[in-house]
């Protein structure tokens, strides 16, 4: 399978997990809570059992590591060159709270760079799609259209998206380097797809985040054109390290 039938594929299944998430998100559903007290609902379960069954059917020879099956060992993880790494929901707090900012992340990780990515957002009916060598697309209803970063001076308004959920006591003294910032909040990595496709010049990431919440939306921007580093300036990486936990970064369409 080459990676434009593949690409296609994945995008399939994120809305057929999409698909099931809309059924419970249309109805009363249970809330439980891990043991980091982050809320799992069964849109979650259902959501990660298509993913996970599908993949493995895809490409039984790689490895599929989602947010609700994460205790797999650093012993085991490390020796892998490239696998799936799965958010089921990523924005369940958007999820309970119905508004429609979450979504399906589903990225192909290979040394440590993620090279495919779909982020799909099912009660938005939209999708955002990217794979190296093929290019980095948005998809409403029918229409597909190319994201070509497009790089912005430091000067003037700057548009910042950040979280809705996560508010970061370190952003305010982040932004004081730009004269002027028009905040935009936004769930989920929805965040990092509003760089990919210019609606947002800078996402500053400057809380917690796992690895599952940022690889697919990761691929998408990176393949667009924008770049994705940690806060030092280093290519942000992934399977580096026992911890799922990413460290602090920034996602940019600035000179």
């Amino acid at each position: 399978m080459n990676q434009t039938e593949l690409l296609e594929e994945v995008l399939n299944l994120s809305r057929e997990a999409g698909k099931a998430i809309m059924v419970i998100y249309a109805k009363d559903f249970a809330i439980d809570y891990k043991q980091d007290e982050s809320p799992v609902t069964e849109a979650d379960i259902a959501a990660h059992q298509i993913i996970s069954a599908r993949l493995t059917e895809l490409t039984p020879h790689i490895p599929v590591l989602s947010e609700e099956n994460a205790d797999i060992s650093w012993a085991e993880r490390q020796t892998w060159s490239q696998y799936w790494l799965v958010d089921p929901i990523d924005g369940t707090k958007e999820f309970i709270k119905k508004n429609g900012e979450f979504t399906v992340n589903i990225a192909l990780v290979r040394n440590g760079v993620p090279v495919l990515g779909v982020v799909h957002a099912p009660a938005l009916n939209v999708s955002y799609l990217a794979a190296e060598a093929i290019g980095a697309f948005k998809e409403i209803g029918e229409a597909r259209i190319e994201l070509k970063v497009t790089e912005v001076p430091n000067e003037g308004v700057i548009k910042v998206v950040g979280s809705r959920s996560h508010p970061s006591p370190d952003l305010a003294e982040f932004l004081t380097q730009f004269d002027e910032v028009d905040m935009v909040p936004k769930g989920s990595s929805l965040k990092l797809c509003l760089v990919a496709e210019g609606e947002a010049d800078i996402y500053p990431r400057l809380g917690p985040t796992s690895e599952w919440d940022t690889a697919a939306g990761h691929a998408v921007a990176a393949i667009a054109g924008a770049s994705v580093t940690n806060i030092d300036g280093s290519p942000l990486r992934y399977n580096q390290k026992d911890s799922y936990l990413n460290p602090y970064f920034v996602v940019s369409r600035i000179k």
